[in-house]
């Protein structure tokens, strides 16, 4: 065995020594994913499900029971009955219903004519879940006219008929439409940003702050001896942080993965270099554990969250966001994420994003070794 390598055995032996004894590394590195992926994954949702209506039905007829019978049973409803356009107005304004369904009393007449109408009065404080409710409500009247029609035989093609236009979706690498798919696997890119930095964050600025560094100077030890037993004991624990979210989004949220699964672990290898860098380089320049958290949840947790296309699509948001999302490697990692779970082996997409990656590992690397040097001299 070579000096270098039987140097860099014993200085990665007392790190991960120490990390045995550091129960906050370990905290950091295995029990935060798992308690972020079940919070974040069972608590944040796009959906909007069993959204109170109050609907009003000046009368009750077959055609207007059809046409609303999509509500009943509906995971996204939960349908009101009520006597009166007054009473429905006064449930709304009390906000213990989000929306009014009501149907006029001479539905059936307009219904034959084929220029039926349905009111829908939605509460637009929440313009988000607004838009949300009238695009189900849409959808489900439209499924309940197409049924009273299949029923009488009218035709679906009557100018100005509810329901006249009959479109055939199907929704491509997300066919459950459903949010969760969408989210756990952004879940992932965050808690392995958060998780990647903060472990490297407080390295040499807690090594600085308790003057044990000083004693690696006098060592016949070089500055990649110093970063790599830093990285490759966190490299580990945050790999094992990995597989864990990985097992919670396969048997918990039942996201499937539908890419390769040794791409997905190389492309994460990468992108937990890059993470475990930024916190190395943070830690590096700062030389105090404080300031390295906080710079550490403003470079990294921070922007992953609002600006690497976790909750919102880069290409809608204004173009200096944009600009700054695309610097950010979470942004990468994302794409590269999302592309394995829902679509598969995208190999245009997965070159490009991992190309981005290692720049960035190289990048951040190359800023820690710099100060280091510069520590050492």
């Amino acid at each position: 065995m070579t000096g270098f390598l039987r140097r860099l055995r014993a200085l990665t032996v007392k790190e991960l020594r120490q990390i045995s004894r550091d129960p906050s590394s370990i905290m950091i590195g295995l029990v935060l994913p798992i308690i972020l992926i079940l919070i974040f994954g069972y608590g944040l949702s796009l959906d909007v499900k069993n959204v109170p209506i109050a609907v009003v039905m000046e009368q009750s007829t077959p055609s207007v029971r059809d046409a609303l019978a999509g509500l009943n049973g509906s995971a996204y409803f939960s349908p009101r009955y009520v006597a009166s356009m007054r009473e429905a107005e006064e449930l709304l304004k009390k906000r213990d219903v989000d929306a009014i369904l009501r149907t006029s009393s001479d539905f059936d007449s307009q219904f034959a004519k084929g220029n039926a109408e349905v009111q829908l009065i939605l509460h637009g404080v929440d313009s988000t879940t607004a838009t949300l409710i009238g695009q189900y409500t849409s959808a489900l009247l439209s499924l309940g006219v197409q049924t009273r029609l299949d029923r009488t035989g009218l035709s679906a093609n009557v100018p100005g008929n509810l329901g006249s236009a009959a479109v055939q979706s199907r929704m491509w690498f997300n066919e459950a439409a459903d949010s969760t798919w969408y989210l756990v696997p952004g879940l992932i890119v965050i808690i392995m940003t958060l998780v990647g930095a903060f472990l490297t964050a407080l390295i040499m600025a807690r090594e600085w702050e308790r003057g044990t560094l000083e004693a690696l100077f006098v060592s016949p030890v070089g500055r990649a001896e110093i970063l790599l037993s830093k990285i490759i004991p966190y490299f580990l624990l945050g790999m094992a942080g990995l597989l864990l979210c990985l097992a919670a989004a396969r048997w918990l949220f039942a996201v499937p993965m539908r890419g390769s699964m040794t791409t997905f672990l190389l492309c994460s290898s990468l992108y937990l270099v890059v993470s475990l860098g930024m916190g190395l380089a943070i830690s590096s320049v700062t030389r105090s554990q404080f300031l390295s958290c906080q710079i550490a949840l403003v470079v990294s947790f921070l922007p992953a969250v609002i600006l690497s296309g976790f909750l919102f699509d880069l290409r809608s948001v204004p173009l200096v966001a944009r600009v700054v999302g695309n610097i950010l490697p979470a942004t990468y990692y994302m794409e590269i994420l999302k592309t394995l779970f829902l679509a598969g082996n995208n190999a245009a997409i997965l070159l490009r994003d991992c190309a981005a990656l290692l720049g960035y590992a190289v990048l951040f690397m190359g800023v820690a070794i710099r100060f280091t040097r510069k520590n050492l001299d």
